[in-house]
């Protein structure tokens, strides 16, 4: 299964509602359960829809953080479209938009054509294991791994190009939630796990990347000490043995 699991680390630690990781736990055990049985072309299926969740969560986190961006890639597309992308409560609500076209929303964190080329690869191959064109594909050990590793490697470089976002996301979070008699929970560490980790879907990635982050950027603005305090919870709650 090489690194196959590694793609965990990049969904989210947790989920809005248990059916979204109901959703996510049924699509890596069927991948698990059709790789160990050499059912090659339905473990890429459940595989790609594994990346197609992670595309779905980094988009969300665009939408969610830079929402006037989002909104201006709306051009071009209907009103009933962009009504539902700019309205939606979950980041599954984007599957009603082709995913070749979805991918491209990757540009708005820095992609280039060639990157969103690379990325959409894996939505032909998905298209080819799927229909009923009397032919099995990656039917083969070798090839589906070598199938996972591209995955793997579209997903890393995707999370290297929304870093930018994650750090924006956190540096706003401390600027309006430092003050615990105006916030949802008084508790610094119920604050950060609800509201920064939960509504936020942030990856086990995510947060990794986080915690590198130099919280001196911040230095100049009122309430910097309670800032720093609530930033170091985060990081002595979070940061690995």
């Amino acid at each position: 299964m090489a690194n196959a699991i590694d793609i965990l680390e990049y969904l989210p630690n947790s989920y809005k509602t248990r059916d979204e990781q109901d959703y996510v736990n049924f699509l890596w055990e069927s991948f698990e359960s059709n790789y160990s049985n050499a059912k090659y072309p339905f473990a890429f299926i459940a595989y790609h829809m594994l990346y197609m969740s992670f595309v779905y969560f980094e988009v969300w986190q665009i939408k969610e953080n830079r929402k006037t961006d989002f909104e201006k890639a709306m051009v071009g597309f209907n009103k009933d479209f962009e009504k539902l992308l700019c309205n939606a409560t979950t980041p599954f609500a984007f599957v009603e938009l082709g995913e070749s076209n979805f991918i491209r929303f990757l540009k708005l964190v820095g992609c280039d054509n060639s990157q969103i080329g690379n990325y959409t690869a894996s939505v032909k191959s998905r298209n080819d294991a799927a229909h009923s064109n009397g032919r099995i594909f990656f039917n083969d050990k070798a090839i589906i791994d070598t199938k996972i590793s591209d995955v793997i490697r579209n997903i890393d470089e995707i999370q290297t190009h929304s870093n930018p976002i994650i750090e924006e996301c956190l540096a706003k979070f401390l600027i309006e939630n430092h003050d615990p008699d105006k916030r949802q929970y008084y508790d610094d560490l119920d604050q950060i796990r609800e509201i920064l980790i939960h509504r936020n879907y942030l990856s086990q990635k995510d947060i990794e990347h986080l915690l590198t982050f130099d919280i001196t950027t911040l230095s100049k603005r009122k309430n910097y000490e309670a800032m720093k305090t609530l930033f170091e919870t985060f990081v002595d709650n979070y940061k690995t043995a």
